[in-house]
């Protein structure tokens, strides 16, 4: 099972952070770009209760950002959703 999608949310989500102009979004997609680098290079990937929660928090971002930063995190979220196919339990 391929980690690249995690690798490429969180790029996108890095690229997101450097586009929003309020701090705190800015820190939470920070966060949850750290958070996919993280799963994309352990082990064993996350379960689709852990990606549930990352795309309810990612979801939740896009809704508090816009233009360029609100497509960088629908694209991670589209990632994330690939990957998440890949995941036994859907």
């Amino acid at each position: 099972m391929s980690q690249e999608e995690l690798q490429a949310a969180s790029n996108a989500l890095r690229r997101a952070a450097e586009l929003v102009a309020d701090d705190d979004v800015e820190k939470r997609i920070y966060n949850q770009s750290n958070e996919m680098a993280k799963l994309a290079t352990s082990d064993r990937g996350p379960d689709q209760s852990r990606l549930d929660r990352h795309l309810h928090s990612l979801q939740t971002l896009a809704e508090d950002a816009d233009g360029e930063a609100r497509a960088a995190i629908e694209e991670a979220l589209e990632y994330i959703r690939s990957y998440r196919e890949t995941v036994a339990g859907v």
